[in-house]
């Protein structure tokens, strides 16, 4: 069963790769479908409105003859990661006390 990545968990995924380092689209689809089993195309809309939430900002730089447009965390992106570390901290701490515990007396 595949369990499907909330856009707030994916948001959080993004920018938690870009506190790291900043990096152009392709490079941080790979890191993201490295952990998460999504499609090429799903990371594109995501950093679209990230940016034109004021949450990433881009630069460009060359290579090869192109330009490789790269994504940053903004001082306004590192709060809203660390709002959602914080409500992943919570969330998954409840999930984790409910389905680590047998409930009920005499089941396994």
């Amino acid at each position: 069963m595949t369990i499907q990545i909330p856009t707030r968990l994916l948001d959080g995924a993004v920018l938690s790769f870009l506190k790291v380092e900043d990096l152009y689209g392709y490079a941080l689809t790979q890191k993201v479908q490295a952990v998460f089993d999504i499609s090429e195309s799903t990371i594109y809309p995501v950093l679209r409105r990230l940016k034109k939430n004021g949450y990433l900002e881009t630069y460009d730089e060359p290579y090869q003859g192109r330009n490789r447009r790269y994504y940053r965390l903004t001082d306004p992106g590192i709060k809203l990661l660390q709002e959602i570390q914080t409500e992943w901290q919570q969330f998954s701490g409840k999930v984790n006390h409910i389905l680590g515990e047998q409930h009920g007396t005499g089941n396994k």
